[in-house]
């Protein structure tokens, strides 16, 4: 079925946008929601007289979206993550723990729209992520995945070494106690007439 969106919808296309969809997907979702009209002459006339203004809200789009992509660019995201001494995250920075931080310097990006190369970062360092933002329009930013320190994880190999250290006594105190307690239990030769 052809229908005219009255809004912009995700993935599929924005207001003034003519669209052919599967009948089910316009009688069911976009016509009772009124995202989407009919194709008809009356429809393409009322869009028709509309073009102008739907044109200038997709300039003004083009627009923020090129301001947006300066300002992204021009700052920089700085993670810090628990890793270990090798440099390998706990945990991986996702699209989303990106999208929290382009957050809080003031910009609301969908997690969607952001794309890390391997689509996750698994250790500490340098990345670009790209940004998807109106239209065919990127932004890459740059990340600094740098390590956190974490409570008990460099004392862990101390741990470990005293863990060993520790049992290799046990097991010597052990020896000595069950040596004594044989001692003890040997029976003395009787002595011989």
């Amino acid at each position: 079925m052809k229908v005219i969106l009255n809004v912009d919808v995700k993935s599929l296309g924005e207001e003034g946008d003519v669209k052919n969809v599967a009948n089910g997907y316009a009688r069911n979702f976009l016509l009772p929601r009124n995202l989407a009209v009919p194709y008809n002459e009356a429809t393409v006339a009322f869009f028709e007289s509309r073009k102008a203004e739907i044109e200038a809200r997709k300039e003004q789009k083009r627009k923020d979206s090129a301001s947006l992509k300066e300002k992204l660019e021009a700052s920089a995201i700085e993670l810090n993550m628990p890793a270990a001494a090798n440099g390998k995250l706990y945990a991986s920075v996702t699209a989303h723990v990106v999208a929290e931080a382009i957050a809080k310097l003031g910009f609301e990006i969908e997690r969607k729209r952001i794309e890390i190369p391997g689509s996750v970062i698994k250790s500490v360092g340098n990345y670009k992520a790209t940004i998807h933002l109106y239209e065919a329009q990127t932004a890459e930013v740059h990340i600094a995945v740098k390590a956190q320190a974490v409570e008990g994880s460099a004392p862990a190999e101390e741990k470990k070494e005293s863990k060993v250290a520790k049992e290799v006594k046990e097991s010597k105190e052990s020896k000595d106690v069950i040596e004594s307690e044989e001692e003890k239990n040997e029976v003395p030769a009787e002595k011989s007439e």
